[in-house]
């Protein structure tokens, strides 16, 4: 494995942008509102695809601005399906995302014959082309720093309202805590966040970057802030030990495989994302183990 300053710079960013993802998706986790994130992750791209119509410009400000309004937008539809209907939350949710990612897709490809716009980029990214600049260090890897370090700002400085929210709605409510202003302002964190991921691991792969460290980490702690913390880690770990698979063991085993050994190396955002997948399961597999050799408590 020939590691370059470039690897550094994708496992880096990665790892930045995985754990910028992983703090509203705890939240999301914790609200057993999942669904909510991947619906935003798809539905922001209609969002994406009329700023870039009515702008021409791949400005962030303007990307920002469609993808918190088409955010918004999910929230409060589905919210409103839910409520109209009378149906449950996960169909509402199904019915909304489904619906803008055709819409964003068909706009998307009406925006790429004025704007400088690769689909193909903004579905499954490209961290490493995100990171090639001329500067020291990349835009990208700036724009994930700051969108972190906001996030967490947000979350240790709303963690009450978060949890109170999250655990106990009516409760919440009593104490002038609105649930569903909490729900939009999540849904805006989460828009804003998978914008500035969109770049270089591509909307698809975000989803499993804001669901899959809360998961992971629900399967350890009961605790919110230690849920919150081993989010962070399994993050990092996922988006540094993706990137080394991509590079070195993934491309070996399916070159012998595949009877062709001179295999380049792999997407490092897919693997990022496959390999938080491994994570959970070897985490799940750990506690199911420990929970069966524990055995039943006895009372009394």
């Amino acid at each position: 494995m020939n590691w370059s300053e470039m690897d550094t710079w994708i496992a880096v960013t990665g790892a930045l942008i995985s754990m910028a993802c992983a703090i509203p998706g705890t939240f999301l986790v914790l609200n057993k509102d999942s669904m909510l994130g991947d619906a935003i992750t798809h539905a922001v791209l209609p969002g994406l695809a009329m700023a870039f119509l009515i702008s021409g410009t791949r400005d962030p400000v303007t990307m920002v601005v469609g993808a918190v309004c088409a955010g918004v937008l999910t929230a409060f539809l589905s919210g409103g399906i839910q409520r109209g209907g009378g149906i449950e939350s996960g169909a509402a949710l199904g019915v909304v995302f489904c619906s803008l990612f055709a819409i964003g897709l068909l706009l998307i490809r009406l925006a790429a014959d004025h704007v400088d716009l690769d689909p193909g980029c903004i579905l499954y990214g490209a961290i490493e082309l995100a990171v090639i600049e001329g500067s020291p260090i990349p835009t990208v890897a700036w724009m994930s720093a700051g969108v972190l370090v906001w996030n967490l700002a947000l979350a240790v400085f709303f963690l009450k309202e978060l949890k109170i929210t999250a655990f106990d709605p009516r409760f919440a409510a009593t104490q002038g805590i609105s649930p569903g202003l909490m729900r939009q302002c999540l849904a805006i964190v989460t828009a804003i966040t998978s914008v500035i991921a969109f770049e270089s691991v591509g909307s698809i792969l975000v989803v499993s970057m804001l669901i899959v460290p809360g998961a992971t980490a629900l399967l350890v702690s009961r605790r919110v802030s230690g849920v919150l913390l081993i989010s962070l880690a399994v993050a990092a770990i996922s988006a540094v030990g993706g990137h080394v698979l991509a590079i070195s063991a993934a491309p070996a085993l399916l070159g012998k495989l595949t009877a062709h050994p001179q295999m380049g190396s792999l997407n490092s955002a897919g693997m990022m994302a496959a390999f938080s997948g491994v994570l959970f399961f070897a985490v799940l597999l750990t506690t199911s183990l420990r929970s069966s050799l524990a055995g039943p408590k006895l009372n009394g």
